[in-house]
């Protein structure tokens, strides 16, 4: 860009246009995960309750999709400084909540092919829905300061903002220590972490889809880290910017400016992809998902029973590690 109107016109054109995307493609998707799950709750485990919860959380981050786009359309905030204060922090809990539950997922794999021993009498309903209060109770702390100190600010030369005011600037920190820690860095390090441990089990197994999962386990890890880091980079980028810690240059500033508007837009196409790398890629979670789909449309018709897909919770440790990927 040349000069920052530059950016300001491209935002208008580019996060009005992909966040309309994500917003249709997140619900659509999330929307399945939450009806299929709904349908089949008498027969959920942990993993169904998370992913439910993860569905959840990304139907309410897409939610606010439509404010930004408005917001990145008029180029100010029009909603108020209540929905100001409401909107920003839905958008943080659903993101905050979308990344625990992930991780939560990631432990609860790890916990069951690594010990599957020792963890398979605790996974209980009421243990998933104590671990599923204590996730949204940290979101929303996590996300208190948006609710508390943001407004509707008038700046002379960008009309109305949401954002922080001059008194409370501080939190801008917070959210870019809460963002790059909290949203990527320790995810990151528990998904490697617990991943580098899981593949090895699965290669030493006698499973014939252990090829398949290894590949699957593969994929969550590096779709995260290339959709998140370049975010979270353009943020600390910023930050060093802003306190000259790197030559405060106009073309520099307008240049991270514009990668932090493509690398958050990109960020946020998470929520699209987590139903079908969570779910779709699941057999059982399939043919489910037709199931419903004969259903709503009459005309279609198709032999999807689910029976061959019940297992028993006290199998043997590969058949449980195989259904535990299924989903």
């Amino acid at each position: 860009p040349t000069n920052i109107s530059d950016v300001k016109d491209f935002n208008k054109v580019f996060l009005t246009t992909l966040y309309s995307l994500v917003f249709i493609m997140g619900f659509i998707g999330n929307g399945l995960v939450v009806c299929v799950l709904v349908k089949h709750r008498n027969q959920c485990n942990l993993t169904d309750i998370c992913l439910f919860n993860l569905a959840l959380s990304d139907l309410l981050f897409v939610f606010m999709l439509p404010f930004y786009s408005h917001y990145a359309r008029v180029g100010q905030w029009t909603f108020g400084d209540f929905m100001c204060r409401l909107i920003s922090g839905s958008h943080h809990i659903g993101f905050f909540s979308s990344i625990f539950f992930m991780v939560v997922m990631t432990l609860d794999r790890y916990m069951i092919i690594v010990h599957a021993h020792r963890v398979a009498r605790y996974r209980t309903k009421r243990a998933s829905i104590i671990l599923t209060v204590l996730v949204w109770m940290l979101s929303l702390f996590v996300s208190l300061p948006d609710f508390i100190f943001r407004k509707a600010i008038e700046q002379e030369s960008q009309g109305v903002q949401c954002d922080y005011p001059d008194e409370s600037k501080i939190w801008e920190r917070y959210d870019l220590f809460t963002t790059n820690v909290l949203g990527l860095v320790i995810p990151l390090l528990v998904m490697v972490g617990c991943y580098s441990r899981i593949i090895p089990t699965l290669v030493n197994m006698r499973t014939t889809k252990k090829h398949r999962i290894v590949k699957l386990i593969i994929c969550i890890v590096v779709v995260f880290f290339l959709l998140w880091a370049p975010y979270n980079i353009s943020l600390f980028l910023e930050f060093l910017l802003e306190k000259e810690i790197i030559l405060n240059d106009k073309v520099l500033d307008e240049n991270i400016r514009l990668s932090i508007t493509v690398t958050e837009a990109f960020a946020y196409t998470h929520c699209c992809l987590n139903p079908i790398i969570y779910a779709f890629v699941g057999e059982k979670f399939m043919r489910r998902a037709l199931q419903l789909l004969t259903k709503l449309m009459p005309g279609y018709r198709r032999d999807l029973t689910d029976s061959s897909f019940r297992r028993s919770s006290v199998m043997s440790r590969g058949s449980e590690i195989t259904s535990t990927f299924k989903l």
